[in-house]
């Protein structure tokens, strides 16, 4: 799901990752290639990614989430 998530928001901006995915991992670089490295597009994209993909719900929610820890950051 989340693979899926960030080719959309890739998509939608215009600006593509490089992925690796193994079982329980993902990798993802970002590059501007036509600068040559990396650029404010770049670190725009990761943060939406990262939001996304450690979003949790909010304790005392109607949506209770999982009580298993599933993804991290780094």
């Amino acid at each position: 799901m989340l693979t899926n998530a960030i080719g959309f928001f890739c998509e939608a901006a215009y600006h593509h990752a490089d992925l690796a995915i193994t079982w329980g991992k993902l990798w993802v670089k970002l590059k501007t290639h036509s600068a040559g490295g990396i650029t404010d597009k770049d670190f725009a994209l990761a943060q939406k990614i990262e939001q996304v993909a450690l979003w949790r719900p909010p304790a005392g929610g109607p949506l209770e989430g999982t009580p298993n820890k599933f993804a991290k950051g780094g």
